[in-house]
Order: structure tokens, then sequence, then C-alpha cells
């Protein structure tokens, strides 16, 4: 062995020394021995060289790592706290002690000078009741089963001047209970009278009677009464009797 790699060392110096120069003459051997040992040869640096090449199938390994999920490291997600049910308030009582409670009406809407008393009430079928041989600017009679209950207030100028009292002005709107039951709204009346719409001058140290009309069923036996006033932010409540 050792001698046929000499000799190919032999023959393979000798080509290089040749450079361009002639090929020597071979023998079918001696081209079949060179060939095989430039094929080894070859073979050989073919081999090294592929050790530089890159090895795709470890870059395609570490993608597939990285697109699988760490379930190692993946902090779990924490669970979504069950809201607890909103607690059901009945605020029904607190409304009703909220209800703002007034001594007068005159306190509620801020009307200065003025003190307005209530004096009673009547239950008749129209108003105002007609005078012999007069005939009244306006008038107005109950619906069919119902009454009309005739709410009446005196309204005093207790000041030394003549005072200007505009209930319109003060955006006065009235309600009536009567016996505990759901309030009604009072009446429109065209009455110069009615305290729901008086605008009119109250003489000095003088006084006027003012009335507010709701209707109620026929034969209602009148207990108690709640007026409630409105146009002044929250309501007032006022007990009449």
């Amino acid at each position: 062995m050792r001698r046929v790699n000499a000799f190919l060392c032999s023959v393979a110096a000798a080509l290089l020394m040749t450079g361009c120069g002639e090929m020597p003459d071979l023998t079918q051997d001696e081209t079949n021995l060179i060939s095989e040992y430039a094929v080894g040869v070859l073979l050989k640096y073919d081999k090294a060289q592929s050790r530089h090449l890159v090895d795709t199938a470890v870059y395609d390994a570490e993608e597939e790592e990285e697109e699988l999920p760490d379930e190692e490291n993946q902090e779990e997600e924490p669970e979504p706290e069950m809201e607890e049910p909103a607690e059901v308030v009945d605020v029904s009582q607190d409304e009703e002690e909220a209800q703002q409670t007034i001594s007068s009406v005159e306190e509620y809407y801020g009307i200065p000078n003025v003190v307005i008393s209530y004096t009673g009430y009547e239950l008749v079928d129209s108003y105002p009741p007609s005078e012999e041989g007069a005939v009244p600017f306006f008038s107005m009679d109950a619906s069919s089963g119902k009454q009309l209950l005739v709410l009446k207030f005196n309204a005093q100028n207790t000041g030394g001047q003549d005072q200007q009292m505009n209930m319109l002005g003060y955006g006065a709107t009235f309600r009536v209970s009567v016996n505990g039951e759901a309030s009604k709204g009072a009446l429109a009346t065209m009455l110069v009278n009615d305290m729901q719409t008086y605008d009119d001058v109250i003489p000095a140290n003088g006084m006027v009677e003012m009335v507010s009309i709701v209707e109620v069923p026929q034969g209602t036996n009148v207990g108690s009464i709640e007026f409630i006033l409105r146009g002044n932010g929250e309501d007032g409540h006022l007990t009449l009797q």
C-alpha cells in the first residue's frame, strides 16, 4: 500500500512539475490508479467542506420550540372574579323620610311680608256658589259622580305697604291627597282668587281669601288632607288636617 501511495505521489509530483507541458505517457493501470486517488482526494475535501455547511434541521427545531407555548413558564391567567349580586335596597321608606315638611306656603315659596293660613274646606257640586241676581265671571261644575273639594286660605299682608303677590311668578303648582289616597293635581281655573294662579296686590295690613280646588268621589268623608307644593325644587308637604 505504501508503494502505491509513493508511486501516486511521484506521479502527482511529476504532473505538477510538468506545468503546461506535455503529459507523460501512462499505462491503463497507472491511469486508473491516478483516477482513484483523485476521487479519494476530492471526497476527502468534500467531507471536510461539508462540516462548514449549515444544518437547517437545527434551526427548524428551534422555530418549532418557539412556536410551541412554554407551558412551564406560561403564567396562568387569573380566573375572573365573580361579582357579588348588587344589594337590593328598598328606598321607598327613605324617599318618604326625605320629603320636605314645611310649616306654611309662604315659607316654601319665600313670599315676603305675607302669611298664608288654611281656614277650612267645603264640598260642593259647583263653585263659586251662585248669588241671586248676580252673574259670576267664572263658575265650574263637578264631573259626574264627583264633588269639588274647595280648600280655603287667607293671605294677610303683614307689612306697612301694599304687597304684590304673583304665584305664577313662583311657578306654584299644588297637589292634594285626601285620606292618604294618591294625590291629585289642583284644578286649573279662571277664578281671580285661585291661589295657584293668583297675581294681585294685597293692600297694606290687608287680607284676601284664596282657594285651591280638587275633585273627589261623591260622598267622600274627608279625614286627613295633605297639601303638596311644587315649583321650588324639592316638593313641600303641608298637612292641613
